[in-house]
């Protein structure tokens, strides 16, 4: 008599791969390159603000990532082209016995812009992520970055009490460090309550951006009226804005305030929101 065999020998995982470059062709920016492997791609590219800017929505049809999932995602963008990358909705981390990846690797090329906006990550108790994040800028490319990560389901009641949440995040200008960090939070660490920590707050939410701006920009976003608990600080080339939330759109509806104040100044555009947010 055979053996009963474990299910976990028949656990599923998905491998997903895109790969995604952009051109300057005349007032255009135009998607050179679009491959993908496995559940990963984007949809139509869209003009919302006229040619020069090229937005993707990136959608992984699954919706959700589960323990053995793997998802590479390498974008880049050429000369003077400007791309920007967002989300239908959240990404949801499952609850898993193995870890799950995500590497994205996003290169900028000199004159060329790239606006990286995802919507909320959620990461479910008892799920193991794993992100790693490398962007490479040359020259005088500018950036634009966002993520914002909720731990637990705080409107079902679940809080973070087991698992973890593993994030590396690399930005290098002509090679040179210009931000360098490394993130863990193991689901019932003191450190979720702690006012040294997240101070009981499920959520958490960073923006970074090239360029610098004056005082007087940098205290109007300070005093943006909000429930979050955030500031702003002005680094040698680069912008940083993080905040404590309750909710993830809280956090989210922050950022989009920054990004209304800070386009213009730093990236010369109105700030013209993708539709998708509102869906």
């Amino acid at each position: 008599m055979n053996a009963p065999i474990s299910p976990t020998l028949f656990t599923p995982s998905w491998h997903a791969e895109l790969e995604l470059g952009y051109a300057r062709a005349g007032e255009y920016t135009r998607p050179v390159m679009r491959r993908h492997q496995g559940p990963l791609r984007v949809q139509k590219h869209l003009y919302a603000e006229g040619p020069e800017v090229c937005q993707h929505i990136i959608v992984h049809p699954p919706a959700g990532i589960a323990g053995g999932d793997s998802l590479n995602i390498r974008a880049s963008v050429a000369e003077n082209a400007w791309a920007q990358l967002t989300s239908p909705g959240a990404t949801k981390w499952y609850r898993a016995n193995s870890a799950a990846h995500q590497q994205v690797e996003l290169c900028v090329a000199a004159g060329a812009t790239l606006e990286w906006l995802p919507q909320e990550t959620i990461v479910y108790s008892s799920a193991q992520a794993e992100l790693r994040t490398r962007i490479e800028l040359e020259g005088d490319a500018r950036l634009f970055y966002w993520d914002i990560v909720a731990l637990g389901r705080p409107a079902a009641g679940e809080r973070f009490t087991a698992g973890h949440f593993q994030a590396h995040l690399d930005i290098r200008r002509d090679g040179q460090p210009l931000w360098h960090e490394r993130q863990r939070v193991v689901g019932g660490d003191g450190l979720l309550d702690s006012p040294i920590g997240l101070a009981g707050q499920p959520v958490f939410a960073t923006l970074l951006v090239s360029g610098e701006v004056d005082a007087e920009l940098l205290e109007r976003c300070r005093e943006l009226k909000t429930p979050v608990r955030g500031d702003l600080s002005q680094l040698p080339g680069l912008l940083v804005a993080r905040c404590l939330a309750g909710e993830a759109l809280q956090a989210r509806a922050w950022l989009i305030e920054l990004w209304r104040l800070l386009r213009p100044a730093l990236l010369g555009r109105e700030a013209v929101p993708p539709r998708i947010w509102s869906t």
